[in-house]
């Protein structure tokens, strides 16, 4: 249950999410928040799968993965971290610019951001989510769906806009655009029940 002392009718900012209980988790759009359910299995699964084929990939490259609970802070241009508005917490992020990392978790876009499908959260990932991770410049951005096993992939254009994604299915696996000699194999999900 979220916490009383926080108002879904008031704006916040950085310098509020930092004070609230670390035992809940939320998320600001343009200081509105947004409470985050508990993920079921499956996809918290999917997430620790996916990262470890990412860790293993990026142990000898400039960047950097991690899994929620992780703060992406997106300022609208130089305003200090307490004063911005909108902080996500995308279920995987890789980051290869490492100047954009600090003691709070990532300022600015990540290059690459997972999203994995929940019932309570599909609506904010496929649209608010998308069109936040768009306009902030995030180069790569990946829906997985658990239930009906597919997964959407954004890119963006030369002119900073995602085009008509491209989707797939789990039953091979899927290459990241980001780093052409990385695919992500789903093999693990013939063992899994979305149940």
């Amino acid at each position: 249950m979220p916490s009383t002392a926080i108002k879904l009718e008031q704006k916040y900012t950085f310098a509020d999410y930092n004070r609230w209980p670390e035992n809940e988790r939320w998320e600001l759009f343009d200081g509105v928040p947004c409470a985050m359910a508990t993920p079921q299995r499956i996809h918290q699964e999917i997430v620790v799968q996916m990262s470890s084929q990412i860790v293993q990939y990026v142990r000898d490259k400039p960047c950097r993965s991690y899994v929620a609970p992780f703060s992406v802070r997106l300022p609208r241009r130089d305003e200090a971290d307490d004063k911005i508005d909108t902080v996500v917490e995308p279920d995987l992020t890789v980051i290869c610019d490492r100047s954009k990392l600090d003691k709070y978790g990532c300022r600015g876009a990540p290059d690459w951001v997972v999203e994995v499908l929940s019932p309570s959260t599909a609506l904010r990932d496929m649209n608010t989510k998308r069109s936040l991770y768009e306009q902030h410049g995030v180069k790569e951005y990946w829906i997985v769906h658990p239930t009906d096993r597919w997964i959407m992939v954004y890119q963006l254009d030369a002119q900073g806009h995602y085009g008509q994604p491209q989707i797939f299915g789990m039953d091979e696996p899927t290459p990241v655009n980001l780093f052409p000699d990385l695919q992500i194999d789903w093999a693990f999900m013939a063992e899994e029940s979305v149940e």
